[in-house]
């Protein structure tokens, strides 16, 4: 009975590491956690370049990779490009901001 507990014991240790290892990121991958965080983070920067009236929304995306968003597209002048960086900085949980708008 004793061999038979030891042996349950260690697939139950052997199955959480399992399912933890396969829940961390790698350096190329995101955990299911940061991918959440991430998703989040870029519907809050979405939301407040809807919310600012002197920026065309449907010219800029944004991407999130664990917590750096990426501003990318097209807008009118150099004020725009300064504000979305500034919008996006704003939110919580950014790290840093690559800021690739193009002024057209």
């Amino acid at each position: 009975m004793t061999k038979l507990h030891r042996i349950v014991n260690l697939l139950i240790c052997v199955g959480l590491i399992t399912a933890f290892m396969g829940c961390a990121s790698t350096q190329k991958h995101e955990s299911t956690g940061q991918y959440i965080d991430d998703s989040v983070i870029t519907t809050k920067v979405k939301t407040g370049i809807l919310e600012e009236e002197k920026l065309k929304t449907m010219q800029i995306n944004v991407k999130t990779y664990k917590g750096v968003v990426q501003l990318s597209g097209f807008v009118d002048s150099k004020q725009s490009v300064i504000k979305a960086g500034e919008v996006a900085r704003r939110v919580e949980g950014v790290k840093d901001v690559q800021n690739d708008l193009i002024v057209k």
